[in-house]
């Protein structure tokens, strides 16, 4: 719904850009919250099929690295739609480019996942223990649908959250839970098969059940919405285009590199099955809290352009960055943390308690994402996105040179190691892009 008030009146009331900032956020928080919820759930259903370490190492230091880094270009879609569907030509050209990238990066996935080339990169590039090479194989394969199908829903919510649809976003997100419940419920009762076919199998479902409703839900907005939108300034070019999303797609690409890195980093460091078993466990709850921020840079980069926004949108992102650290410290000193790693995610009493002393060294992660989100979406706004793809290069290398430091120190478990990377590489991401925001944050305050 577009925001109807006067510049005045948003100044006088600002109650109601607040209000603006919590219409937009919830139904897009409530999607990322549901989207986090899938890697819990996959990991509580393998946890109780056979060997659970093996295919929980399989899916978290291959399949899911892998998978990541191959979608990797085209996950700021979402990003890029919201920012630059403004009418019908401009959405043409972003369809487009989304058809091209999708289809090559599917094949990229084809070519690893069904050659040879798979022992390369598993065998000698993450160097992954010998029991989970065959299973993630299967499982890589069985996620092949999986680029294609994220970067044509990210592409079409992009457009949803434009034109003032956010909550079908979360709507689609619990039509692929749904999916996903379906064929991991499936899979326990059977309880036959393996657990890197049931966690990859309900992806697949769910994300191609995602996309199949995101294309079905943005028809009547391309229809009687985007359609009709007068054209705003020039053309969008291809050259225009690659201006402003090759730094973006460079930051989503060095963002999930640092996963395979951090996987072959686990593999050579003490406890690497543990380690590599335990990841995707204690990754997969952070990120339930992380997804409030996760959330919050389409928010910035939609509302910013409205009078008043910038005031409560600083507001807002401490009281989130507030929250979302204290549940994390709540959960860490409390005993919930061995009720959800021992009760509820299964794990064994040893791998229960490698998380629980793990879950202190991510503290700063989910207050980190909502600062990120918000000078991030600061710098989309301002179409000068090359201080994102710098914050990522440093987030990178710092993050790589400790786990390489843990590898040849040799005396931590991996995933200590990898924690403590993850949060000091986060931190100075931040603080490079609060460096790179600053002249538009002066532009913003001035307005």
């Amino acid at each position: 719904m577009p925001d109807t008030s006067t510049p005045a009146q948003a100044n006088d009331d600002p109650s109601l850009p607040m209000r603006r900032v919590v219409q937009t956020w919830w139904p897009l928080a409530m999607s990322w919250l549901l989207m986090a919820a899938e890697s819990p759930a996959l990991s509580i259903v393998v946890a109780r099929l056979a060997d659970p370490e093996v295919h929980l190492a399989a899916f978290g230091g291959v399949v899911w690295p892998v998978a990541l880094i191959i979608e990797s270009p085209i996950i700021m879609l979402l990003s890029a739609s919201t920012a630059l569907s403004r009418d019908w030509r401009s959405y043409l050209r972003l369809r487009r480019f989304m058809m091209w990238a999708g289809g090559l990066l599917t094949g990229l996935h084809v070519l690893i996942a069904f050659t040879p080339l798979y022992y390369v990169v598993a065998e000698r590039w993450i160097a992954a223990p010998a029991e989970i090479i065959e299973p993630a194989r299967v499982g890589l394969m069985i996620m092949t649908p999986w680029t294609w199908a994220i970067a044509y829903r990210r592409f079409q919510q992009g457009v949803l959250i434009r034109f003032g649809h956010s909550r079908a976003v979360g709507f689609g997100t619990l039509v692929r839970l749904t999916a996903d419940g379906v064929v991991l419920l499936t899979g326990y009762l059977i309880h036959t098969l393996p657990g890197i076919v049931v966690a990859t199998s309900a992806l697949a479902v769910g994300v191609v059940s995602e996309a199949a409703y995101a294309g079905l839900r943005v028809r009547p907005v391309l229809r009687d919405q985007v359609r009709k939108v007068p054209q705003e300034g020039g053309e969008l070019t291809a050259r225009a285009f690659l201006a402003f999303y090759t730094p973006l797609a460079m930051t989503s690409l060095l963002n999930l590199l640092v996963q395979p890195i951090g996987s072959a980093a686990l593999s050579r460091m003490p406890q690497a099955l543990e380690s590599l078993a335990v990841w995707p466990v204690v990754s997969g709850f952070i990120f339930l809290l992380r997804s409030a921020g996760m959330a919050y840079n389409e928010v910035v980069i939609a509302l910013l352009d409205q009078p008043g926004a910038a005031r409560n949108l600083r507001r807002f992102t401490a009281l989130l960055t507030a929250v979302t650290t204290a549940l994390l410290l709540l959960v860490a000193a409390t005993p919930l943390s061995a009720f959800w790693f021992g009760r509820v995610s299964a794990l064994s009493p040893r791998l229960a308690a490698l998380a629980s002393h793990g879950l202190w060294l991510a503290l700063p992660l989910p207050g980190l994402n909502v600062l990120q989100s918000w000078y991030q979406g600061a710098i989309v706004h301002s179409r000068r996105t090359r201080g994102i793809t710098e914050a990522i290069l440093v987030f990178l290398l710092v993050t790589s040179a400790i786990l390489w430091a843990g590898a040849a120190y040799g005396r931590l478990p991996g995933l200590y190691v990898g924690l403590v990377a993850f949060a000091v590489g986060r931190t100075l991401q931040i603080l490079w892009l609060w460096w790179r925001s600053r002249p538009a944050m002066r532009r913003l305050s001035a307005a």
